[in-house]
């Protein structure tokens, strides 16, 4: 009740503003011993389930998906609120400010968002450095962090492959997974990475890299919920043929159909990702059909609508192992872990 009410305030303002003030205050927060004590106190789940997926012990099946702390900045807050893991990111080997402001909207009446950031981010020689700083300082009290990668806008996509070369073995030492994202409607061409042989030629490259390391870490796949029948195919068969860790499902659509929102409104706010409720049952359908066309096993973390208890145990039952919230922690409030964890074992 308490953060509707804040809720109903802060949505009075842009989004993106809103965001980093509400991180910044929780930073300035748990800065403050005893605060941060509060605060782990009020929004840790009473009981954790640990969760394996590969040789990763996650502590629960809740994670924050990539973008929300895209730079890194907020590990320790976002651990205090119980994650079980965060997913930095999407991180370019060069810094990018990312599209033009105004570019992330809310959609109350769909309970949903709308963002074309275009891979807004420090960089990855910056936050590799943050990265290294916050291990040091964490190394008793770590969370599961996955490096979501990306190439910058001004690469052409015949040489993507670099791209992720790089934010991959700068990230190796310093993340517990990685994501390869292709699936971002918000860098123009990047979707046509999608396609099976540009598709195989970076996840390759990037396994010859890993295998050649002393400890590899999991690749994952983020795909986009707006992938034909055919490509989602082409994708299994791809994962199950170059035996690839796992895949995240699914991104942001660029599908506008039956949203409540008027029209005019969603007219004027123009291209970007729409994530949020309505992207809910279309994600639910696609890790259900992987799961089932692969018998179980593609290892599939599940993105999109997660609000409540029954939204996470539909993902779990259509065949995930862990699910990710982004709009449902903007809607839901700092709650959201502890309130579907404890729904869940109720």
């Amino acid at each position: 009740m308490m953060y509707n009410l804040l809720r109903s305030f802060l949505f009075l303002f842009d989004a993106e503003k809103v965001h980093h003030f509400s991180m910044n205050s929780l930073k300035m927060l748990c800065s403050i011993g005893f605060i941060k004590k509060i605060i782990t106190t009020i929004y840790q789940p009473s009981q954790n389930k640990p969760v394996m997926l590969g040789k990763l012990q996650f502590k629960n099946i809740v994670g924050l998906a990539a973008g929300f702390d895209k730079n890194a900045l907020y590990l320790t807050e976002l651990n205090a609120l119980g994650f079980g893991h965060v997913e930095i990111g999407t991180v370019t080997p060069l810094p990018q400010e990312g599209n033009p402001k105004v570019r992330l909207f809310r959609l109350p009446k769909d309970k949903a968002l709308i963002n074309r950031m275009g891979f807004n981010n420090d960089g990855v020689t910056v936050i590799t450095e943050r990265l290294k700083k916050w291990q040091e300082k964490n190394s008793t009290n770590k969370i599961i962090i996955g490096g979501n990668i990306g190439k910058n806008k001004i690469t052409p996509n015949e040489a993507a492959f670099k791209d992720y070369e790089i934010c991959f073995t700068a990230l190796h030492p310093y993340v517990d997974y990685f994501v390869v994202n292709v699936s971002s409607p918000n860098t123009p061409g990047l979707r046509a990475l999608q396609d099976k042989e540009p598709l195989t030629e970076i996840l390759t490259h990037l396994q010859k890299i890993n295998n050649g390391t002393t400890l590899p870490k999991p690749i994952f796949l983020k795909i986009a919920p707006d992938l034909t029948p055919e490509q989602v195919d082409d994708v299994i068969d791809m994962a199950l043929q170059i035996n690839l860790d796992g895949l995240v499902v699914s991104n942001t659509t660029i599908n506008r159909s039956q949203l409540k929102t008027a029209s005019t409104i969603i007219d004027n706010i123009g291209a970007g990702g729409l994530s949020g409720a309505p992207v809910k049952q279309k994600s639910t359908a696609l890790v259900q059909y992987i799961h089932h066309k692969t018998n179980g096993r593609i290892p599939i973390i599940a993105s999109g609508g997660v609000f409540t208890a029954a939204d996470a145990n539909e993902k779990i039952a259509a065949g995930a192992s862990l699910v990710q919230v982004w709009t449902g922690f903007v809607y839901e409030g700092p709650a959201i872990v502890k309130k579907i964890l404890q729904s869940k074992q109720q």
